[in-house]
C-alpha cells in the first residue's frame, strides 16, 4: 500500500467531490457498478487513502461535536461503535499531516477497567488503535512500557482505572476512557485522570461507554463541559452479523436491559429502588406459561384532558399450584394508553381482556368512584368487574408486591420496557420519575388480587373454613 502524505482534509474534499460526481451518497451499500464507478475516478494515493478516511465513513455519533468542549463522552449501545470512534479520535488527535509531523496531541492516556482490557480492545482490538491507523502512521507497541510510540514521536500509555493511584503523577494532553460506566474505583480514577489532564493548549478527554446506573456518569453528563453523542446497536447494524442482532434483540428488545445494553439509554439511578435492571433483567422469560387466572387492572387518570396522566393497564397470570404461597405470577402485557377521554381507556382494558381470556378487570376507583365502573360497562355491560380503593399510599402498597419478586415468583414476558422503567424509580422514598406511575400501581393491584390477598386468607383458618 502506498503512503499517505496527503492531509486528511484534503483528500476528504477529493473524495466528497467524488461522490458528489458518482451520485452516490454511500458508496458502501451501493450496487457494485457505482462502487466501481467510483473507485475508477481515484488515484493511487487516494484509493490507499480511502479505508483510513473515518470522517468519511463514520456515523454521525461517532465524530466529535464542534464547540469547546473538555469532554466528549460516546454513549451506545453494545456494537454501535463506540471502540472505533475512540481509537480514531486518538489517531486524530495525535496525527499529523505527514507520518512524522506533529499532532495536536503528544502525550495520550489509555484507560480500562483493567489492564487486560486496555491492549486487547483499546490497542489490539478489531476496533482498537492498530488496526485503524494506516501502516505508515501505525505506533509501535513497547510491552514491557505498556505504551504505544508513533512515527512522530507522540505517545499513549495504558492504566488500569482499578489503581487510581497509578493515575497519579503522569500527564496528558488526551485522554481516552473506554466502558467508565462499569469501573469500580470510577470516581477516584476519573478525578486522578483530571488533574493529570493538563498539557497542551486545550486537553480533552473521550468517553466511550455503555451506558449503567452510575452517579460517576450522571455527574459527567450534567457539567457544562461535557459533550455526548448517542446511539444505539441498530445504528451500526451494517457492521453486524444479523443472527448477532436478531439473537439480541429476540431476547432484550423491550426490556429495562435492553434499553440499556441495546439502546444506550442511560436509566435514572435511584437510590433505594424496590426493584433494579439486574432485577428485572433476571425475571425475563420468551414465552408465558399456561395460567389458571387472568386479570386486567387499571390505575385510571384523574383527569380527562389533554395534559393527563397515562392510565395504567396492566395484564397479569398467575399458575396455581398447591397452596397460594407456591404460586407464580406472570406479567403478561403493558397495554397502558394516554387519552383524554375515559372511553379509549375503558376500550383498551377491554380489548386487553379479550386479547388474554383474562378473568376479571380490576380497578382504583379512589379517583371516579362510580364514574370508573359506568364507563366500563358502557363498553362492556357483563364485564366482570371489582372496584379497589387505595387505603395505603403507593410506596406501601408496593412493597409487599417487590418482595414477591425478590422471592423469585413473578415473571416478564419480554417487551415491558416502559413499565419496567418507572419500576426502577419506585424507591422507598417515594417514586422518583416524571408523573405518576400509572403503570406500576396496575401492576400493584393486578398481583394484590392474584397473590397478595390470596395469600393473606390462606392464613386465616376462618376464611379457610377451618
Amino acid at each position: 500500500m502506498q503512503k499517505w502524505e496527503k492531509t486528511p482534509t484534503t483528500m476528504h474534499s477529493t473524495l466528497r467531490r467524488s461522490v458528489l460526481t458518482s451520485g452516490a451518497n454511500l458508496i458502501a451499500s451501493a450496487s457494485a457498478s457505482s462502487q466501481a464507478a467510483f473507485l475508477a475516478q481515484l488515484t493511487c494515493d487516494e484509493l490507499a487513502a480511502l479505508p483510513y478516511l473515518f470522517d468519511f465513513w463514520a456515523l454521525p455519533h461517532q465524530l466529535p461535536p464542534q464547540g469547546d468542549w473538555r469532554t466528549w463522552v460516546i454513549l451506545g449501545g453494545r456494537g454501535a461503535g463506540k471502540t472505533r470512534a475512540g481509537a480514531e479520535w486518538v489517531r486524530a488527535v495525535v496525527e499529523g499531516p505527514t507520518p512524522h509531523a506533529a499532532g495536536r496531541a503528544a502525550r495520550v492516556g489509555l484507560v480500562a477497567e483493567t489492564m487486560d482490557q486496555a491492549r486487547e480492545v483499546m490497542v489490539f482490538g478489531d476496533s482498537g488503535i492498530m488496526s485503524v491507523c494506516p501502516p505508515d502512521r501505525r505506533p509501535n507497541w513497547i510491552a514491557t512500557r505498556r505504551m504505544l510510540i508513533w512515527p512522530n514521536g507522540a505517545t499513549a500509555q495504558l492504566f488500569s482505572a482499578h489503581d487510581p493511584e497509578s493515575l497519579r503523577g503522569p500527564q496528558f494532553d488526551a485522554i481516552w476512557a473506554d466502558e467508565l460506566a462499569k469501573w469500580r474505583k470510577a470516581e477516584d480514577a476519573w478525578d486522578m485522570l483530571q488533574f493529570g489532564l493538563r498539557l497542551g493548549d486545550c486537553p480533552q478527554a473521550c468517553v466511550t461507554t455503555t451506558p449503567r446506573r452510575t452517579a460517576m456518569l450522571r455527574d459527567l453528563l450534567d457539567r457544562a463541559t461535557t459533550v455526548m453523542t448517542h446511539a444505539a446497536t441498530q445504528a451500526n447494524r451494517a457492521n453486524l452479523a444479523d443472527s448477532f442482532l436478531a439473537e439480541v434483540e429476540g431476547r432484550y428488545g423491550g426490556t429495562a436491559l435492553g434499553r440499556q445494553e441495546l439502546e444506550g439509554v442511560l436509566l435514572s439511578d435511584v437510590e433505594g429502588a424496590l426493584w433494579t435492571v439486574a432485577d428485572l433483567a433476571a425475571v425475563q422469560i420468551d414465552e408465558a406459561p399456561t395460567c389458571d387466572r387472568i386479570v386486567v387492572a387499571i390505575d385510571p387518570p384523574g383527569t380527562s384532558h389533554a395534559g393527563s396522566d397515562e392510565c395504567g393497564i396492566v395484564v397479569v397470570g398467575v399458575a396455581m399450584k398447591g397452596s397460594p404461597h407456591n404460586w407464580r405470577a406472570v406479567v403478561l402485557e403493558d397495554a397502558t394508553v394516554s387519552a383524554a377521554r375515559p372511553t379509549v381507556w375503558a376500550e383498551a382494558a377491554i380489548a386487553a381482556m379479550h386479547r388474554h381470556g383474562a378473568d376479571r378487570l380490576v380497578a382504583e376507583v379512589n379517583q371516579g368512584g362510580d364514574m370508573v365502573e359506568a364507563v366500563l360497562r358502557q363498553v362492556d355491560p357483563l364485564v366482570s368487574y371489582r372496584c379497589v380503593h387505595a387505603s395505603k399510599g403507593k410506596v406501601a402498597r408496593a412493597e409487599p408486591v417487590a418482595a414477591l419478586y425478590e422471592q423469585g415468583r413473578v415473571s416478564h414476558v419480554r417487551g415491558l420496557a416502559a413499565l419496567e422503567d418507572q419500576m426502577t424509580q419506585m424507591a422507598a422514598s417515594g417514586f422518583a420519575g416524571k408523573g405518576s406511575p400509572d403503570r406500576v400501581d396496575a401492576l400493584v393491584w393486578a398481583l394484590q388480587d392474584l397473590m397478595i390477598e390470596p395469600a393473606a386468607k390462606w392464613k386465616n383458618p376462618k376464611i379457610r373454613g377451618l
